[in-house]
């Protein structure tokens, strides 16, 4: 494997909201559950764990955000309990060190701040985890390669809703990009690491 150099790792969406009963829940959640701990909880003062806010009302969104939230309105401030929005406890307990970003949408790219502070921290390579795969994680690997970021992708440490839809985008990440990301195992990379 290519010299890491500076990494961290992002952690996507790996909340209560997606893990427990709610119309949002991903029933692979519990299945990367263990290697995202693994990986958070070696490097905990590496990782970032982005978090999916939804708005309070749908009305707070513009274009097809509001759109969005009408149809799944249950999932908004005014509906979810607070707490769902929070991470699965056992990762919760890896803050501080580990860090929290909070976004709006898909990609934690869009407003710069998380490019903003992982430059200012002279970061090179990402090492992307979570779900759901074909979204927002498709999401953060494609904003990481935009934005000149070597982009790592656990394959077993994705997950999505959808098996069909997971399996195309690993296929999409691990047949494109060549030069840009690797497609990898948490064992390997996690060894890796420690060598």
């Amino acid at each position: 494997m290519k010299e890491l150099g500076n990494w961290r790792h992002i952690c996507v969406d790996a909340q209560r909201m997606f893990a427990e009963d709610t119309p949002w829940y991903v029933p692979w959640k519990s299945r990367v559950l263990p290697q995202l701990l693994e990986v958070s909880g070696r490097h905990a003062e590496w990782t970032i764990f982005t978090r999916f806010m939804p708005p309070k009302h749908s009305d707070d969104c513009v274009g097809t955000w509001k759109d969005y939230y009408q149809k799944w309105w249950m999932m908004t401030g005014d509906h979810l309990p607070q707490r769902m929005l929070g991470l699965s406890p056992v990762l919760q307990a890896l803050v501080p060190p580990a860090r929290i970003f909070d976004k709006m949408t898909y990609s934690p790219w869009v407003d710069g701040r998380l490019n903003a502070h992982l430059r200012q921290e002279g970061v090179a390579t990402v090492v992307v985890t979570g779900g759901e795969t074909d979204v927002c994680v498709l999401s953060t690997v494609l904003g990481a390669i935009d934005l000149g970021f070597r982009a790592i992708v656990l394959s077993d440490a994705v997950c999505s809703g959808a098996d069909e839809t997971h399996d195309a985008a690993v296929d999409l990440l691990g047949d494109r990009f060549s030069v840009q990301r690797d497609l990898m195992k948490t064992e390997e990379f996690l060894s890796a690491v420690t060598t």
